[in-house]
């Protein structure tokens, strides 16, 4: 540890270009994955606030909730002696604000005011709907100046929604929710019509009766992997990640294989002095820990503030456990990189260094 600190305070220009390095790569993995995180939920917070196991769907609908539909009769099938349930209606709208003309993608969900979802909604302004075109919406609209009291408008020849609560956590597919009654729903969608009672209903529990072959049961996890984009976004920032650590891997390896060469008259020098072969390979690996560990921090620093900085628009949420993984992941792929250069450090003959060999 003594040598390996020394050694760094002579040569700090050239092992401050390393760990600048290291904490550029550390602080691009950070913040991907923090994106990915952010994004991840993004697409399934609303889900995620339901607390509920299991969802069923009508089986042509392939786990999508955009193609889903139930007809009243298989949702009295369905929810018959199965546990709490809730039955969902679902419409991606435009919702527009006339007084500002602002308009926002967003997530109808129409809802039953008896079942467990309008029940557990967690108010944070205003009041839960009570009425028909009366809605609940995600606090993300507030912050693009949505307020308690106005009306909007989701389609054509239809009634204004009023907005009457705010709720948080309340996204779906990265759009904001506008909770709103079932019947309200229906009437948006179908102009009233009985074409459908809903698009899917939701259990708290997973339960394991069989259902009938028009109808498909999925986990709330499998539901999550059919929503759209959602697993190739996944894996895409994984893969990224990935690449990342190996390129980390081969720039530790390489940068310490630089200064190994270097020093091989000193290693020599040494060895001729008796200090052992294992305590150079020691004090390479311990340099490799020490300007990794310096590394990491100044990424966390980075990234800490760049979340600070960044508008509220950008989906960014720190994961610790996630985070803390990339870090051991970080660390770990530096130390293999600095036992590299060990077999170099072995193979150093003091005789034929020192004598010009």
């Amino acid at each position: 540890m003594y040598l390996a600190i020394k050694e760094m305070k002579h040569n700090k220009f050239r092992y401050g270009l390393i760990i600048m390095m290291i904490m550029l790569i550390s602080y691009l993995i950070f913040i991907l994955t923090s994106l990915a995180t952010g994004l991840a939920e993004s697409n399934r917070q609303a889900i995620d606030s339901w607390q509920a196991e299991a969802i069923v769907l009508n089986a042509d609908a392939d786990g999508s909730l955009r193609k889903a539909s139930l007809t009243t009769s298989q949702v009295q099938k369905i929810t018959k002696n199965k546990g709490p349930a809730s039955v969902i209606g679902e419409l991606s709208v435009t919702a527009s604000q006339k007084k500002s003309q602002h308009k926002a993608a967003a997530e109808l969900l129409g809802i039953n005011k008896s079942q467990f979802i309008y029940h557990d909604l967690k108010i944070i302004a205003g009041r839960n709907f009570k009425r028909n075109f009366e809605a609940v919406v995600d606090q993300s609209l507030a912050n693009k100046g949505y307020q308690l009291g106005d009306d909007i408008t989701v389609a054509a020849n239809t009634p204004k929604i009023k907005i009457v609560g705010f709720t948080k956590n309340a996204q779906l597919s990265v759009a904001p929710v506008i909770y709103t009654s079932l019947a309200t729903w229906q009437q948006i969608k179908y102009g009233g019509a009985p074409i459908a009672n809903s698009s899917a209903v939701v259990f708290k529990n997973n339960f394991s009766d069989k259902l009938n072959a028009d109808t498909e049961k999925l986990t709330m996890a499998q539901f999550i992997q059919k929503l759209p984009g959602y697993q190739a976004q996944n894996l895409t920032f994984e893969f990224m990640i990935g690449f990342l650590l190996i390129i980390t891997l081969i720039i530790i390896a390489i940068f310490l294989y630089i200064l190994t060469i270097q020093k091989l008259p000193i290693f020599a020098v040494l060895k001729a002095q008796g200090i052992p072969t294992r305590y150079l390979i020691k004090n390479t690996v311990m340099q490799a820990f020490l300007i990794t560990i310096i590394g990491l921090i100044l990424g966390v620093i980075l990234a800490a503030i760049t979340k600070l900085m960044l508008p509220k628009a950008v989906p960014m949420s720190f994961n610790y456990q996630l985070l803390f993984g990339a870090t051991v992941a970080l660390l770990i792929m530096s130390l293999l990189g600095s036992l590299i250069p060990t077999r170099t450090i072995k193979k150093v003959d003091p005789a034929a260094m020192i004598g010009g060999n």
